[in-house]
């Protein structure tokens, strides 16, 4: 059977399936039908049987909707027809019973619909947030509202407040759009004279939402600490070696209630390989680099290049006592042929356990000179660290430490630069522990908890941090190759260690790493690559009673969960927790920033607490994603260093990753607050 033949047969069945319907009357004898020049309609027919009907269908006629069937069998079909059409049909015993629509209806009615929008306001506005708060004697109102003209970049929406006492006032919103789609508009907290009874927003197309009461944020506090309750446990940054120290200080203060955790995977330790420019950077020259790290003897090397003095000569070299000459090939007038590229090839072929070399950038192909000797050096200034692997320590807390209880995981320093996040673990962990005998409520927690503490999780970094680029924020791993092993790039080298873990990663499409050595979120040669987050998972994964992690990160003042990522075409996050789950993360939130608030009336900003995806950006193979999906832990991040409002310029200000260390001490007294109350959230819950 043919496809048309198929096609008739499928739509009898149907029509021999419908219920009847009664007759309707022609309206031809009275209103007759007709179409000018070229003219189509979409016309209602009266067929005169179920032949009929079916010689349309194998004519290909354009049935525009489902036949039906009259009671004396008759078809009632509507078909889309010019003027020949409809004449052919009528002579051909179809009766026409009424124009559905004729073509030039379709330009007349959407200009009447664009009007009746225009009328009416040509775009709907919904406030997704207006909340408010006080803060240091200061209010302020924060909005976001969506508009559906989602796709004009030029929609303007305006908020419109009033206060209690009568006070009106407005502000502009901005656009936010993120990996090119529309999310909604915005505005960064506003002062306001007293707290805000009622917000309005209009926009430019004339749409207008209507009048919400905000809310206030985040309506949520501590219980109060008793007198007494001891706390201010740091007093200066503090380097790898000020926390491996403190690590066994508190062991050795509270035996009974920390054990130390080495976690399994060393880290490289502070060094790097030893390397020199062999020539001039600015003209002509080779990077030469040992194999081995700079400490382990080939710091202090020597690299020279030499002319034979001979003709015809091939390139050669050797190393004795430290130092390697290369002896450049020569033509038969005595004369220096060998080049950079020569050269490097040279080196890394003949002393490929000791040396690697690359011809620098810039210099390719061109005549090595005489140079040297020059010597290798790792570069590295912090004398006094460590050139050792690092063994990544955890405290573990608690009156009962074999697993039987709740678990929480606080971690920080991922990123090197970070000065600022070690103080609040830290802090956080002595608070437990110094409180445990003094203060009922701390016992309680101590006893119900099982509590995880790892103040650095990349101290290779932090070293390199503290002594040579205080901007550092991956590790010191080099996987470059290449150009990119110039010396010119030590400063960016390494791998974001907080895009190195499993789900949503760079290597599985996500957005927010890259595959780029140099770039500041490399996310390494592959998932869990590097020991750092190795670690991290390891602790995590050897403990499962660990229900909840927070990774402290600086600066902001975000407060976030998954999903942390999306991928780029359509913005498609990795999947959203359930709505029991989102919940419970939102009023777990609410309850940890009255907590952070509690300190100095320090407010993290609604807009600023949710998904990281949705909050600040898309961090493909963050750490709280593994620990969420795979795992099951309920995982947050903090970015503490909230902006701080300046009366004067009436402006937020940042506080960046090294503040003035009394800004970072009231960072960690704030936020070890958040983590005391994140405990009392877990303790709240049990061990399922």
């Amino acid at each position: 059977m043919s496809p048309r033949a198929r096609g008739a047969a499928a739509l009898t069945a149907v029509l021999l399936t419908i219920a009847l319907v009664p007759p309707q009357a022609s309206a031809a004898a009275n209103d007759p039908i007709d179409l000018a020049g070229n003219e189509h309609a979409l016309i209602r027919f009266r067929l005169p049987g179920e032949a009929a009907l079916q010689r349309l269908v194998q004519q290909g006629a354009d049935i525009a909707a489902r036949p039906r069937t009259s009671a004396d069998g008759a078809v009632l079909a509507d078909l889309v027809v010019d003027r020949a059409q409809l004449t052919a049909l009528t002579a051909d015993g179809a009766t026409p019973l009424r124009v559905i629509q004729r073509e030039s209806d379709g330009a007349r009615r959407l200009a009447q619909s664009r009007a009746k929008i225009a009328a009416a306001g040509a775009d709907t506005l919904q406030f997704l947030q207006a909340y408010w708060w006080t803060t240091n004697g200061r209010t302020f109102l924060q909005t976001q509202v969506a508009t559906t003209a989602t796709d004009d970049p030029d929609v303007e929406i305006t908020v419109t407040w009033r206060t209690a006492d009568g006070a009106t006032g407005s502000y502009p919103l901005l656009r936010f759009e993120d990996s090119g789609e529309y999310q909604y508009h915005y505005a960064l907290p506003q002062p306001l004279p007293s707290r805000p009874t009622q917000v309005t927003a209009t926009s430019s197309l004339g749409g207008q939402s209507r009048a919400i009461t905000p809310a206030v944020w985040p309506n949520a506090s501590p219980p109060p600490t008793p007198s007494g309750y001891q706390k201010d446990f740091v007093d200066a940054y503090m380097t790898p070696a000020d926390i491996s120290a403190r690590i066994k200080r508190l062991k050795r203060q509270y035996s009974k209630l920390v054990d130390v955790i080495d976690l399994p995977n060393k880290t490289q330790g502070y060094r790097r390989t030893a390397v020199a420019y062999l020539g001039d950077p600015s003209t002509a020259a080779v990077v030469v680099e040992s194999v081995k790290f700079g400490d382990q003897g080939m710091n202090g090397v020597q690299v020279k290049t030499v002319n034979p003095g001979r003709a015809n000569r091939p390139l050669s070299a050797s190393y004795r006592d430290r130092v390697l000459t290369l002896s450049l090939a020569t033509d038969a007038a005595g004369q220096v042929i060998s080049t950079t590229d020569d050269v490097a090839a040279f080196i890394s072929a003949k002393y490929p356990q000791r040396f690697r070399a690359v011809v620098e950038d810039g210099s390719a192909g061109v005549p090595m000179p005489i140079a040297g000797p020059v010597r290798l050096d790792d570069g590295l200034m912090g004398t006094e660290v460590s050139k050792k692997p690092w063994t990544v320590q955890a405290l573990r807390i608690g009156k009962v430490r074999d697993g039987s209880k709740v678990g929480v995981m606080a971690y920080s320093q991922e990123h090197a630069r970070e000065w600022a996040t070690p103080l609040v673990t830290l802090e956080f962990a002595e608070r437990m522990l110094a409180n445990y005998n003094t203060d009922p409520a701390t016992k309680a927690l101590v006893d119900s908890v099982d509590i995880f503490v790892v103040p650095t999780v990349n101290p290779d970094g932090a070293n390199y941090s503290f002594n040579d680029f205080n901007f550092q924020r991956k590790n010191l791993s080099n996987h470059c190759t290449g150009t990119s092993r110039d010396p010119r790039y030590r400063d960016s080298w390494g791998v974001d260690v907080n895009r190195n873990y499993t789900v949503g990663s760079y290597f599985d499409g996500y957005v927010g790493g890259s595959p780029n050595c140099l770039s500041g979120t490399y996310a390494g040669t592959a998932e869990l690559s590097e020991a750092e987050s190795r670690n991290v998972i390891a602790l995590a994964t050897d403990h499962p009673n660990i229900k909840f992690a927070m990774n402290v990160h600086s600066y902001g003042g975000y407060f976030m969960w998954p999903p942390g990522s999306y991928k780029a075409d359509g913005r498609v996050t990795l999947p959203r927790p359930s709505i029991d789950e989102s919940k419970f993360f939102l009023d777990s939130a609410r309850r940890i920033v009255g907590a952070i608030a509690a300190s100095r009336g320090t407010v993290t900003w609604p807009s600023y607490t949710g998904p990281v995806a949705d909050v600040l950006y898309s961090a493909a193979g963050n750490s709280a994603d593994q620990l969420y999906y795979e795992l099951g832990i309920d995982a947050w991040d903090f970015e503490i260093g909230n902006d701080i409002w300046n009366d004067q310029t009436q402006e937020w200000e940042g506080v960046g990753f090294q503040p003035p260390f009394d800004e970072a001490h009231a960072e960690s007294q704030e936020y070890a607050g958040g983590l005391v109350e994140l405990v009392r959230v877990a303790s709240e819950t049990g061990l399922a």
